[in-house]
Parts: structure tokens; C-alpha cells; sequence
């Protein structure tokens, strides 16, 4: 059993660090490909936390959001928006949530957001229609996927070019106008292959604007294409180059505006009308270039070059009379009166809707050096890697006056901008790691360190010509990070793991000289067991911030009340509890099974030190983190043949600000509620290359207050069902 044991530590270093040669290509864009759902054995390699959602782990459910992707994925937490996911809130172990600013968000290894260093607000967001897998990593291992290291990274994985010529076209229509349609085609010709894929959603929303017959819902496409060369087996070097191209547009009709509670009550799906013509419009085009060497069966360099622009205007309502949106809804809420009244449509003077256009680039390159090596009876898969990138954001925001008269919106004049609304910010970024599994018999070792030097610089201009400078700030975050784990196999079935690193997040670009970054040191501990019908993982968690962050935006403003910049508010906890399990609770003699999988996620948080502003104070919670989350999927199915699977989450009500729980505190508008969301899926195959789905969001209908920000009180989306057919070929 002991060989046993060391023979699968070993495959598991040599499909990570080296790769069959027709395969390398394919693996070269991967995180470390630990899977509790697919290949369970794999998560024996991870002294950490690691989820694999497969493609078929995907395709059984056909979500678009990944909100409700994410549900199966213990440890992550997101704030939901819109009710589609067009803008993700994610957050994981604790590491906040404000557009998924303090996650690494990669597509096939590279970030994704607009300006990762410089703005990480993830504003950009592909189609997770067309995603072909997830992986969430967590722990030590997390130093190989910065620069946020302290709660973990998420890899999505694109389609990938299929080894013959095969293709896919799924179409869905829906409630309230819903419409997708997902093709892609690609083949594999001795040295060269191709793909090419199409993803195209677009809906009416669920909300209705008042006095107006525009809808509330949109339309993003996304174009993806690879091309791959690679070297025959017969050449003296093997190697392949891979260029992927994309191209996504979206016009989507979604404000800032929420509701006030009392007309939440009355009707969940209402929208005001003074935000009639709020719309997000945005473009993104990306080139990856991708060159993977292999020298040996030991040894294999992968590199990568990218460039990504993104665009995008949110033309969106910002003030009234002169007061933010969020505080005009929250006196509205307190008072009611006349502000309620001018939210219902009463005549009000100063609308202030502000172009909120930026312009973004985000472009580096970054090459990952594996080799495995023996010494004495210690095999190694070491990983040696660096990253230089450069990113940045330029605001022109330019504003527009309304009244409202009537229930109607009536121009007024604009002004074009400064200061804040007219500023450049960029960053630096210079990123090296060192990555070490050492195989040590039934022990697993692993042994981390990341460097990371970031230089940001911003500067305002106090004319709308950019002739005169009014404000420049610059800093620097410099930071070496280490981190050690081991996993313990006790024998065939049962795991331990352990594991102790260092997290960082550095400060946005506006941030002023000296504001440190989010530093914190991380501990994990736990257990996995596996067998042929059951999985399950167990693992607490223990991060101690020796400062915390938050970067200050419209959507989410400090708690100094700031909306640029980066708050540094001090010490801080978070711990809690991870647990996954995966079963198969019965199997007939047909082939009909009975699957389970059950995530659930325990969390508690809180800052340990005031600030020195004292905006936070030591017991204040961390805002918008659950202490409870949990999801439930079950049902029959016959493999190949049909499916019928209920998925149900639990989602406990959350503070929206740090002074929630403070003695005293009234708490009426500062935590939204409890929820339990309830999804059908059913799936039909017609034949081995047709398929037919019916699906239902949120069976039950029950729509709650699932968020308060940016300003007032939003719900789920309510009950919605949709129809699809996919075929292959």
C-alpha cells in the first residue's frame, strides 16, 4: 500500500510537471488540475484548498451566472448585483468582495481584469456561458497566482482546441425575452489546429422602470479564436505557439439606483424612473500569445504575452440636489417624505448623470519554468516563474443636468470634468516565484515564496484640456512572501493537509505615498477522504490581516466615505470552517444513480484594531461576509441518457458596513436578508449527439434583499425558466 501510495505521487508530479508531448500544449494554460468532482485522487498533491468544476460539472446544470457556479465551491462568497452576474462581487475566505478586487481572476492563467494592479475592479467580465471549466485555488500554492494571494485565485478555462474536427451550437430562449446562443467549431490537422466560438446572451430583465418603455435588460457578446502551431513528434525540439484572440461588446440597461424598503416590499422588481436612461456600454479586445518548450520529460518552459483594452461607458444617475444616491436612498429610507416622493417621481431639480468613461490597458508577460528532478529518494516539481506587467486607467467623466418635471427627465445643461471625473492612473508590476512539491515518501511538502514590487502613480487635472496638473500621487508596495504545507496520506483513502503562507493585496493607483499593503499571514487545516461513490473535503481556515484594505469606489465607498483611493484600516480576523462532499447515495442495476453534493462554508470576521481615523473600530465585522453559506444538489440520473437535479442554497443576511453590529447600532438598513434559492434543471438526451434542457431559476419565487449597494435595496432575480437544445458534431 505504501508503494502504492508513492506511484501515485509520482503520476501526479509528472502530469503537472511534465505532460505527454501531444498533450502540453493543452495543459500549459492550466492551474495545478486538482478536481474532487472528476478525478479525486488528484487533490492528494494540494496542501491547500482546490476545486476543479469540470465541463461536464458545467453542462449539467447550464448556468449563466457565475454566482451560481461558485455555489458549489466552499470558501467563496459573492454579493450579487443585477441578478444576471454581469459584474461579479466574488470574494474568498474573507478577502472581500467589492468587484472581486481582492480575488486573482485569470482566464486560461492570464488576469482578466481591466487593470489588475492600477484598478482591479473587475468592471470586465466574460460570458460564463462559455466557460469550459473553474479552478479555485487556495493556500500555499496560491503564491503562484498573484498579486492577491491572500484568500486564492480562480482560473477560467476557455474552450479548448479540440483534438478532431468537432464542433457545438446550443441555443436557449427564456422568460422576459431571454436569448443565448453558444456555438463553437475547431479541428486538429497534423502540426496545427484551430477553434473558433461565438457566445451571444441577451434579455429584457425582470424589472420594470417606471413612466418608461425601455427595458432593463442586455446584450453582450463574446468571440473567441485559437490557433495553435505545434512541432511533430519526430522534431529535435518539441514545442508549440498558441495565439487566442477575443472580442466582447455589452450595452446593458443597469443602474446604481436601488429601491427604498418600503417600495422593496411592494414590488422587488420595480426600478425608479429617474434612472430610465442609466446604460453600461462597454467593448474588450484581448491577444494572448502562448509558447510552451519542452527540453526533456522533466524539464518544460511556458511563456505567455498579452495585451487587453477595455472600454467602457457607464452613463449612470450619480446625485439629486446635490446628495450621492446612496445617501439620498438612505435618508429616503429613514424619512421617507419628500426625498421618497422625488424617488417616486415628484419634481426635483439637479439630476446629475455622469459619463463614467474609462479607458483601460492591461498587458505584460510572464513565462513559468517546470522541472522535476530526483534527490536521493525526494523526487521534486519545482516551478520557477516571473510576471512583468503594466497596467492603467483613464477616467474623462464628463457630467449631465436634469430636472425632473412631471415624472420626466428634462435637460439641463453638462460640464465637462476635473479633478477626480479627469485622471490618469497606472502601475508597474514586477512579480518572480518559486513553487516546490517535494514528494517525501507519504508526505507531500510544499514550499512557496513570491516577490512582488508595485509602482503606482496617479495624476488629476484641474482643466477639462489636461493643460494643468492639479493633484499627483505615487507609491509603492514591495513584498516577499513565503509559505509552507504538507499533505499526510494515511493510506488509499484518507488525507491530511496543513498549511501556513503569506497573503498580500497592494494598494490601488490613487492611493497617497506610504499606504501600506493588505498584509496577512494565512493558516489551513483539514482532511480528505475519497473512495469510489464519496468525497469529501474538510479544512478550517485562519487568516490574521496585519492590515487591512479596502479600495474606495462609487459602488463600494470606504468607511471614511471616500470613493478613490485605497482606506487602510488596520488588524483584523478571519476564520471559519470549508466543507465539500460528493456522493453517489444509491446506484440501481440500470444505471440510474442518485447524486449528492453538499458545500457549506462557515465564516467569522472582525477587525481587532481601531483606525487611526477611527471610521473603524476594533470589533467592527467585515461587511457583506455571511457567517452561514451552503448549497445542496441532488437528484437522479441515468449517465447518457436523462437527468433531474435540484440545486438549493442558503445565504445568511449580511452587514453591509463595518458599524453594523456596534451596541447600539440601529441595524434596520444596514444588513440585507436571509435567502434560500431554489433551481431545477432537466436534461433529455435525444441521441448521443443531441440533448434538450428545461430549466427554473429560483422555483419558490422568493425574491429578498440580497444586496444595498451601490444605493438601496436589490433583489434575486425571480423565478424564471428557460428551454434549450444542444447538439454536437
Amino acid at each position: 500500500m505504501h508503494l502504492q501510495r508513492r506511484l501515485l505521487c509520482c503520476a501526479i508530479a509528472s502530469a503537472v510537471a511534465a505532460g505527454a508531448a501531444p498533450a502540453f500544449a493543452d495543459q500549459a494554460n492550466e492551474l495545478k488540475p486538482v478536481q474532487i468532482l472528476g478525478d479525486r485522487q488528484n487533490t492528494f498533491s494540494v496542501s491547500g484548498s482546490a476545486h476543479v468544476l469540470s465541463n461536464e460539472d458545467l453542462e449539467e446544470k447550464e448556468n449563466t451566472d457565475v454566482h451560481r457556479m461558485l455555489r458549489d465551491v466552499p470558501g467563496v462568497y459573492f454579493q450579487e448585483e443585477e441578478g444576471y452576474g454581469l459584474r461579479p462581487n466574488i470574494g474568498i475566505r474573507g478577502s472581500g468582495r467589492d468587484r472581486s478586487s481582492k480575488v486573482s481572476l485569470m482566464e486560461d492563467g492570464v488576469l482578466i481584469a481591466p487593470a489588475p494592479y492600477a484598478a482591479p475592479a473587475a468592471y470586465y467580465f466574460p460570458s460564463a456561458g462559455r466557460f469550459y471549466g473553474i479552478e479555485v485555488l487556495k493556500g500555499p500554492d496560491t503564491l503562484r497566482y498573484g498579486p492577491f494571494t491572500v484568500g486564492g485565485a480562480i482560473n477560467f478555462l476557455s474552450t479548448p482546441i479540440p483534438a478532431r474536427a468537432s464542433g457545438m451550437v446550443n441555443v436557449e430562449g427564456g422568460e422576459d425575452g431571454a436569448q443565448r446562443a453558444h456555438a463553437y467549431y475547431g479541428a486538429t490537422e497534423g502540426q496545427f489546429g484551430f477553434m473558433l466560438e461565438a457566445h451571444q446572451q441577451r434579455t429584457m430583465g425582470f424589472k420594470d422602470i417606471d413612466r418608461s418603455n425601455r427595458d432593463s435588460g442586455f446584450d453582450k457578446r463574446d468571440y473567441v479564436a485559437k490557433l495553435r502551431w505545434q512541432a511533430p513528434e519526430t522534431a529535435d525540439i518539441q514545442q508549440a505557439f498558441e495565439l487566442k484572440l477575443e472580442h466582447s461588446s455589452e450595452v446593458s440597461d443597469e443602474t446604481y439606483l436601488g429601491l427604498t424598503d418600503r417600495d422593496f416590499e411592494r414590488d422587488a422588481n420595480r426600478r425608479y424612473g429617474m434612472s430610465d436612461i442609466d446604460q453600461m456600454d462597454n467593448d474588450r479586445d484581448a491577444v494572448s500569445l502562448r509558447h510552451t518548450l519542452v527540453f526533456d520529460e522533466n524539464t518544460q518552459l511556458n511563456s505567455v504575452v498579452y495585451r487587453n483594452e477595455f472600454n467602457r461607458n457607464w452613463y449612470k444617475l450619480a446625485s439629486v440636489e446635490g446628495q450621492g444616491i446612496g445617501g439620498f436612498v438612505a435618508d429616503a429610507n429613514a424619512n421617507g417624505g419628500a426625498k421618497q416622493a422625488i424617488l417616486r417621481g415628484a419634481d426635483a431639480d439637479d439630476l446629475v448623470f455622469k459619463n463614467n468613461n474609462r479607458e483601460y490597458v492591461s498587458e505584460g508577460v510572464q513565462t513559468e519554468l517546470n522541472h522535476r528532478f530526483q534527490t536521493g529518494s525526494v523526487d521534486n516539481d519545482l516551478i520557477v516563474g516571473a510576471r512583468y506587467h503594466q497596467d492603467e486607467v483613464d477616467r474623462y467623466q464628463p457630467t449631465d443636468t436634469f430636472d425632473q418635471r412631471n415624472g420626466s427627465l428634462v435637460y439641463q445643461t453638462s460640464t465637462l470634468p476635473t479633478g477626480g471625473d479627469n485622471r490618469l492612473e497606472n502601475a508597474d508590476a514586477m512579480s518572480a516565484w518559486i513553487i516546490d512539491h517535494a514528494y517525501i515518501g507519504d508526505f507531500i511538502v510544499t514550499g512557496s515564496l513570491r516577490y512582488e514590487n508595485v509602482e503606482s502613480k496617479s495624476k488629476r487635472w484641474g482643466d477639462p484640456a489636461r493643460n494643468t496638473v492639479s493633484a499627483r500621487t505615487e507609491n509603492r508596495n514591495e513584498e516577499l512572501m513565503a509559505g509552507l504545507g504538507a499533505t499526510w496520506l494515511l493510506n488509499d483513502n484518507w488525507s491530511v493537509l496543513a498549511g501556513v503562507h503569506q497573503g498580500f493585496a497592494p494598494a490601488g493607483a490613487s492611493s497617497k505615498k506610504g499606504t501600506d499593503a493588505e498584509k496577512s499571514v494565512n493558516y489551513e487545516t483539514g482532511f480528505r477522504y475519497w473512495n469510489e461513490n464519496f468525497s469529501a473535503d474538510v479544512i478550517a481556515f485562519y487568516s490574521d490581516y496585519e492590515n487591512t484594505i479596502q479600495n474606495c469606489s462609487i459602488a463600494n465607498p470606504c468607511p471614511n466615505g471616500n470613493d478613490s483611493g485605497t482606506q487602510s484600516f488596520g488588524e483584523s480576523e478571519v476564520r471559519g470552517l470549508e466543507v465539500g462532499l460528493n456522493s453517489v447515495v444509491w446506484e440501481g442495476d440500470s444505471g440510474l444513480q442518485a447524486p449528492v453534493r453538499l458545500t457549506y462554508t462557515y465564516t467569522d470576521g472582525e477587525i481587532t484594531k481601531d483606525a487611526d481615523d477611527l471610521s473603524v473600530l476594533d470589533g467592527d465585522v467585515l461587511p457583506y461576509l455571511p457567517e452561514h453559506l451552503a448549497s445542496l444538489t441532488f437528484g437522479l440520473e441515468k449517465p447518457a441518457a436523462w437527468s433531474a437535479l435540484m440545486s438549493v442554497s442558503h445565504t445568511e443576511g449580511m452587514c453591509i458596513d463595518n458599524s453594523c453590529d456596534r451596541p447600539g447600532e440601529v441595524t434596520t438598513f444596514k444588513r440585507t436578508s436571509d435567502y434560500v434559492i431554489a433551481d431545477v434543471v432537466a436534461t433529455y438526451h435525444v441521441n448521443s449527439d443531441m440533448e434538450v434542457y428545461a430549466k427554473v431559476n429560483n422555483v419558490f419565487d422568493d425574491q429578498e434583499i440580497v444586496s444595498r449597494d451601490p444605493a438601496g435595496a436589490r433583489p434575486n432575480k425571480p423565478r424564471t425558466g428557460y428551454l434549450g437544445m444542444k447538439v454536437r458534431f
